[in-house]
């Protein structure tokens, strides 16, 4: 290994002074002047590059690089000032064409001048602040050039006019567009800006100003959204071909101001083709076009909405308080559900799902559908109509879009507890009458019901099922116990045992059955308190079914299916040719408004008249007399008679479940008072108030008035006093 230091060398320069030629910068300058010329004249083919560099180097390294760069300033000045009387000499068309041509061959003059210049660049310029050579060759184009004052304004006005050309339908020189927009920017953004950009907003804000006032004149809605719409794509369209991708934001803007933005109202309130015209007549594809439009404006979609929603509210309401529409329950919803569906399409084809929109939909469907206070009796009665016989022969599929939707009209009732109510009673008679088109689909609401409300709203529901499954073992357990003499020849009996507390509470009726079913029923009691212990029996006659077998003249033979009072009435006649109304309500003692239905369906309703009526009217007098109806004919083996379906209530009827369901609401009210109560302690009216309310709100909206009573009940019963001190507060007392 050399272990010798390593000696370091240093190149020293001169120590004594070498002496310049006193002309030598001069000359060395009139060289690189006309080489710089003859780069001008397009005559560089001849021209030393290396030689040329060297001698620039030299000026430089000798100290006249403020020569060097002067006489650059002054010789390309010069030249530039002959290139702008060439282009301002060009005419018409040509003008562009010879601007853009120079400006080329300025380009490629200077990027021969800054090879030449170099080291200049890199030395020189930057220690004594100077611009550099490229830059430099810009700035004396744009100083002789482009604001040459026989140019610039003519430049201008050469584009704006172009741009209005092709805006009315002509076909313009695009590449050559390109190229002198191009050239602006490379100037600086200020150029672009302030040659072009900012005359060019104005001048298409005042053609769009007019122009959307033509239209809006003589267009439809449609129409002229279609003619904004291709406007728009126009300008960006027009952005990506020739002008600065910055530019796009701003022309669009000035579109979207002029065309849609100041005349938004005009446009969605126009007669017979505005927005709620597109909706009542489903035009996806303008409504889609609309909402793409106004979304690109302030306020824009509000617009929309607000029109929209407001348009919606009065439909609703005129359709949920319309007297004609209330006739029909079934109608009813489903007119609800269609006017939800065509709105869901709306939202999803038009408005691509915004959730605003469906929030919108929501409010006004909430708003209307409780504007009517039968609402959840009719949602009821809708889905009983369907799991009686709508859903009849449906996919599984089917029948959950249907229950889907039935949920969907529930979540916006501001009483559900009312909904409950009625639900319960007519799932009794589906349930009791086996007139349910399936478990399944009923056990399906029940879940949905369950996932929505919590378990306490369905339990009762669920017990219901429970007790018809029971009451199936029951049966088959009575039947076993009897011997075949005792069943032999009697009617037969299908019991169904209710739970008093799952079941709707129905007044307990008296009515005298036939002896032949009271023998039967006598055996079951036995049979069921003997297998019971400590359980009471109470016959609900009003809620039961039979089958009759009856035999007309010429032997025409017939099943009837018939409620129970109509089996006691119509057995009578077994034993009587003709009867009388107060015979037959000494016999049966069936409530009277309830005899004079059955009667009505038995005497009354042509092809079920198993019995005939003197006099012979619709209503039924006590002085009526009723007969057998020897005549009576049916194409059908099987006649259902006076089978009753859910029906709506008559006024009295629904004052008696609203007022249960004001009683229900009580006990409900107290426990929240209590639970807020025993978490606060203390608490002022309003704060209780307001607690209660956003607790209760999922099954009822309950009323300030009915919680101030509750909370007076509370304090008479000691679970809450008044503060001593400040009256508006109340405390718990544990």
């Amino acid at each position: 290994m050399n272990t010798q230091k390593r000696r370091n060398f240093k190149i020293e320069a001169f120590k004594h002074r070498v002496e310049l030629d006193p002309k030598y910068a001069e000359k060395t300058w009139r060289v690189l002047e006309h080489a710089i010329q003859e780069i001008y004249n397009h005559n560089a083919s001849g021209l030393s590059f290396e030689e040329l560099y060297r001698n620039a180097y030299n000026m430089v390294l000798h100290k006249y690089g403020e020569k060097l760069y002067s006489g650059l300033v002054t010789t390309m000045t010069w030249h530039l000032k002959e290139i702008s009387k060439s282009i301002e000499a060009a005419q018409g068309g040509l003008f562009l064409e010879e601007l853009n041509r120079k400006w080329g061959e300025h380009n490629k003059a200077l990027q021969m001048i800054r090879d030449i210049l170099m080291y200049m660049d890199r030395t020189f310029v930057p220690s004594y602040h100077k611009t550099p050579v490229h830059e430099l060759g810009l700035n004396l184009w744009r100083d002789n050039i482009i604001h040459s004052s026989k140019i610039q304004t003519r430049l201008l006005s050469t584009h704006l006019e172009l741009v209005h050309r092709e805006r009315t339908g002509e076909v313009i020189n695009r590449g050559l567009m390109r190229n002198i927009i191009k050239m602006l920017m490379d100037l600086g953004a200020s150029v672009y800006q302030e040659d072009f950009e900012k005359p060019f907003l104005v001048v298409s804000a005042n053609f769009y100003s007019v122009e959307s006032q033509q239209f809006i004149e003589c267009c439809d809605c449609g129409e002229y959204l279609k003619k904004a719409e291709r406007r728009l794509n126009e300008e960006m369209e027009r952005v990506s071909h020739y002008l600065d991708a910055k530019s796009e934001a701003k022309i669009t803007n000035v579109v979207e101001r002029e065309m849609i933005a100041n005349h938004m109202q005009r446009l969605v309130h126009m007669e017979n083709s505005g927005l709620v015209y597109m909706v009542i007549d489903d035009k996806y594809e303008d409504l889609a076009r609309m909402y793409s439009l106004f979304r690109r404006v302030p306020d824009g979609l509000s617009t929309i909405r607000d029109v929209m929603t407001s348009h919606l509210r009065e439909t609703g309401k005129q359709l949920v308080t319309d007297p004609e529409r209330l006739k029909d329950p079934v109608d009813f919803v489903q007119r609800l559900l269609d006017e939800k569906d065509k709105h869901d399409k709306i939202i999803n084809l038009a408005f691509r799902n915004d959730k605003t929109f469906q929030n919108a939909l929501n409010s006004s469907f909430e708003y209307f559908i409780n504007l009517n206070p039968r609402s959840p009796e009719f949602i009821s009665l809708f889905v009983d109509d369907k799991l009686r016989k709508g859903l009849k022969g449906v996919s599984e599929e089917d029948v959950e879009v249907v229950l889907d939707k039935v949920m969907m009209l529930f979540r916006y009732l501001q009483e559900k507890d009312v909904f409950e109510k009625y639900y319960k009673q007519h799932l009794a008679k589906r349930l009791l009458s086996g007139k349910t088109v399936s478990d399944d689909a009923e056990r399906s609401l029940i879940v949905k019901l369950k996932t929505e409300c919590g378990y306490q709203f369905t339990s009762k529901l669920e017990g219901m099922f429970t007790d018809m499954k029971t009451s199936q073992d029951t049966m088959q357990g009575f039947y076993v116990s009897q011997s075949p003499e005792t069943t032999a020849d009697g009617p037969t009996l299908a019991v169904q045992v209710l739970t008093t507390g799952s079941w709707p509470t129905q007044p307990s009726t008296t009515c005298n059955l036939p002896a032949e079913i009271l023998g039967v029923c006598e055996r079951f009691r036995t049979y069921y308190l003997g297998t019971h212990t400590g359980r009471r029996l109470s016959w609900q006659t009003n809620m039961g079914t039979a089958d009759l077998k009856a035999t007309f003249g010429k032997g025409q033979k017939h099943e009837l299916n018939v409620s129970t009072y109509q089996m006691c009435i119509l057995m009578l006649f077994n034993s009587s040719d003709h009867l009388n109304y107060r015979e037959i309500e000494q016999a049966t003692e069936i409530p009277a408004s309830d005899l004079k239905r059955c009667l009505q369906s038995l005497a009354c309703v042509k092809g079920k008249n198993v019995l005939r009526k003197e006099p012979m009217s619709k209503e039924i007098g006590e002085d009526d007399a009723f007969f057998f109806n020897d005549k009576f004919s049916s194409k059908f083996y099987k006649v259902k008679i006076g089978t009753v379906v859910a029906q709506k209530e008559s006024e009295p009827e629904k004052q008696e479940t609203r007022q249960r369901v004001e009683e229900d609401r009580k006990p409900q009210i107290e426990a929240a008072i209590v639970r807020i109560m025993k978490s606060r302690r203390v608490l002022d009216h309003n704060n209780i108030v307001a607690e209660v309310t956003k607790q209760l709100q999922s099954r009822f909206l309950p009323n300030p008035v009915v919680i101030k009573k509750r909370i007076e009940s509370l304090i008479e019963r000691e679970f809450l006093e008044r503060d001593k001190v400040d009256r508006k507060l109340y405390r718990y007392l544990a």
